[in-house]
Formats: structure tokens, sequence, C-alpha cells
């Protein structure tokens, strides 16, 4: 009997143990959310949570990406509506405008000091870092190098391009060789806001003076250097274009898929568009950016620079949100930076080129390699990502009906300043 007793009340003890042990546990644990807006790395976002919550068992970490068809700021704006909004939002830099009165200051976070040059302007407001610079990118004339190389009968030197009249000559090669020179995307986003964007990252005032030049009318666009010169370069992009004679009619995929098989040498397109010249290629992964040059002069050092920048900012809320989820989602984002599970994961799984000096880690695809090789030299435009919702849309349409044959050079120009005249009203 005593024996037994001893028994059950070691039982108890034992219970109250795993009880006692195990309710702090759960109580102790911190929920937070972050509001993914890159549908493409879905899965790899989910697996990067997986390892964060079996790293930090104090924390449950869960990824919401927008439904397909809804942006992630459509999501948002209905989260906040509805008074749950996420723990962290990840949204493009034009997006995260609408929200910066909302997010919490991390200017006294350690990344801070470490992110690449220009990684914040987008973010900041005051003496106040709202934002998290969680992905880079960069666009340009993408090259399948099998066909140059062949083209120009030897290793093709991507430096050799550093004015329009070297890029004329590599297209009358390419061509020459049996290949279409190119293939211009005649999508409005492309067109509009990365196309004609690069225009306005070279502009001598910069582009805010720039934009202020055409509202009030001192700036005469016919007479504006760097916006002629970006007319001749369309031209050049247009007069070599393998769908010359219906410029509407191809599709990003028909871009992709013309790249990767080698029926053109070059493509006007960013780095997102890996995936689908990786389904196509026929070029032993040999891809890499060239820069577009706007004008003649081969001392200009424009012409040998491509457009890269922050593309995709995290910030976390400040309105709903308790000191400890905050506290916790700020330990997430110094893991992405500082913590080698979380580089690896960050730059090796969700292929994502961080923005963050003290990453030396590169994604393995050749195009972000080519872009961290640019940012390395500092050979680099900064990429005008705070367009109006609407610049791509309308922009884009103009550049279409130039590229069609419906207006000429002054029409276009026209329309451009007409675009932004109107954003003063």
């Amino acid at each position: 009997m005593r024996k037994q007793l001893k028994v059950a009340i070691s039982l108890a003890c034992l219970i109250m143990f795993i009880g006692c042990s195990a309710s702090p546990l759960s109580q102790q644990t911190t929920k937070i959310t972050l509001l993914n807006s890159k549908s493409e790395i879905k899965t790899q976002l989910e697996e990067v949570a997986k390892q964060y919550n079996q790293e930090h068992p104090e924390v449950s970490l869960e990824i919401i990406t927008a439904p397909e068809g809804t942006s992630a700021y459509q999501k948002l704006m209905s989260m906040y509506g509805s008074g749950s909004p996420a723990t962290m939002s990840m949204l493009d830099p034009g997006d995260t405008q609408t929200f910066l009165d909302k997010a919490v200051d991390l200017s006294k976070e350690k990344w801070v000091a470490d992110t690449i040059e220009n990684g914040l302007d987008t973010v900041k407001k005051n003496d106040a870092v709202l934002g998290f610079p969680f992905a880079v990118e960069g666009y340009g004339l993408i090259y399948n190098k099998k066909v140059l190389d062949k083209a120009t009968g030897g290793d093709f030197d991507a430096s050799s391009v550093k004015s329009r009249s070297s890029l004329n000559s590599l297209m009358a090669k390419i061509q020459k060789s049996g290949v279409a020179p190119d293939m211009l995307s005649p999508m409005d986003w492309s067109l509009g806001s990365h196309l004609l964007a690069l225009s306005y990252s070279v502009q001598p005032g910069g582009f805010p003076e720039f934009v202020k030049g055409m509202q009030n009318n001192s700036i005469d666009m016919s007479q504006n250097n760097v916006m002629s010169g970006w007319v001749q370069t369309l031209d050049l992009l247009k007069d070599n274009n393998i769908n010359k004679h219906l410029p509407l009619d191809s599709t990003y995929e028909d871009g992709a898929k013309a790249l990767g098989e080698g029926k053109v040498g070059l493509w006007f397109m960013g780095n997102w568009a890996w995936n689908g010249i990786k389904s196509n290629d026929t070029a032993n992964e040999e891809y890499g950016f060239l820069p577009l040059p706007l004008n003649d002069n081969t001392d200009d050092p424009n012409n040998a620079k491509i457009t890269v920048g922050v593309t995709k900012y995290i910030f976390i809320d400040s309105t709903t949100t308790t000191p400890q989820q905050q506290e916790e989602a700020k330990k997430f984002l110094n893991w992405l930076v500082y913590e080698k599970s979380g580089q690896e994961l960050l730059v090796n799984k969700a292929n994502v080129i961080p923005a963050f000096k003290n990453i030396d880690l590169v994604p393995t695809d050749p195009l972000s390699k080519s872009i961290k090789s640019y940012m390395s030299s500092g050979k680099t435009l900064p990429f005008i990502a705070t367009l109006p919702p609407d610049h791509g849309g309308i922009t884009g349409a103009s550049i279409q009906s130039y590229i069609s044959g419906k207006i000429d050079k002054a029409e276009l120009l026209r329309q451009i300043r007409i675009y932004w005249k109107a954003q003063q009203e």
C-alpha cells in the first residue's frame, strides 16, 4: 500500500510538473504575421517561417500571401478596414507611402547602417526609417551569351557596349548571324514604368526637378537632350524588334521563350524573368545584363550602368500590434540580415538579392549574379519605384501608340508632358 501511494504521488508530481512547465511556454508564444506580395516565393517564405519557428519556439510566424488576382495593397487595405492588419507587410515602394504613418520607427536597428546606398530613401520620413528593404531587383537588356558569342565571333564582352552606336553595331552583328536582334515586349508596365523611367533616372537636375519643369512648362521636351536620346534608343529597339511588324502582339512569356530559345539575342526586362527564361534555356544558363545607352558619348558613365533598386519593403504595424509583437518582428528582420540560416533562406531559397552590404551570399541564377556584379562595381542607376499608380498604364499606352506607328516623336513627348502636368491638378 505504501509503495502504491508513493507511485501515485510521484505520478501526480510528474503531471503537475508537465502542466506547470507547458503552460507558461504556451502563454509566452507570440504570434506574428507577414503579408507577402511576392507570390512567386510563397512556398519559399513558408519554408523561412517554418525554419524561424523551429529556431525560435517562443514565436509563431505565419505567412499570409495575397490571393491570386488581388494585390497585397488591396488585401492590406481590407485588413486595416477590419481592424486586423498583419504584424508585418511587404509592399511595393509606392504602396508603402500610404501606410508610413502606421509604421514602427526602425531607425535604431543595426541593419540600417548596413543597407546599400539609397536603399532606405523611399521609407524615410523626417529622421525616421519606417521600412525594411527586403528585395533588390534590376533591369536592362538581358542577353543570351550563346547568341552573342556566335554573332561576335568570340567570347562576348558586355563592357564593349558603352554607347548607342556600339549597341547598334552589336545588333547588326546579331542580325547578320541569322537571329533577330531583340524582343521589345509591349506590356505597358514594362514600357512606361521601366523603359521610360530609365530616362527619368538620368535627368541632369534629378527626377523631381524634371517633373516640376514639365508641370510649369520650364522644360521643353523637344529640347531635352535626355528625352531626345531616349527616343532614339527606343527607335533602335523598335526597329530591331523580332515583332516589329506586329509590335503589340507579343506577351511577357513570348519574350522569355524567345530569349531562352535563342531566337533573339536581347530582351529588355528584369531579373524577375529568370524562371521563364530558365524553362526555355538553350544557352547553359549563360545570360547577363547590358546597359541601355541613351546617347553616343562613350565617356558618359550612365551608359555603363543598369537600373537597380529596392522593389519591396516590409513595415511593422504600430496601430494594433503589441510591443511584444513589434519586438519579435524586429528580431525576425534582424535574423534575415545577420543569422546564417536567415541569410541562406533569403538568398538561396527565396532567391532574393539582399539589400545589405554585410551579406556576401549571391543568388545562384545568372541574372541576379549579373546585377550583384553591377552593384559591386558601383555601376547602377536608381530604380524610380514611387511613380504614380497610373503611370505605367497611361505612359505605357502612349509608347505602345508610338511603336505601332500611330503617333510620332513629338506627340509621344507631348503626351508624356501632359501626363505629368495632370499630376499637379
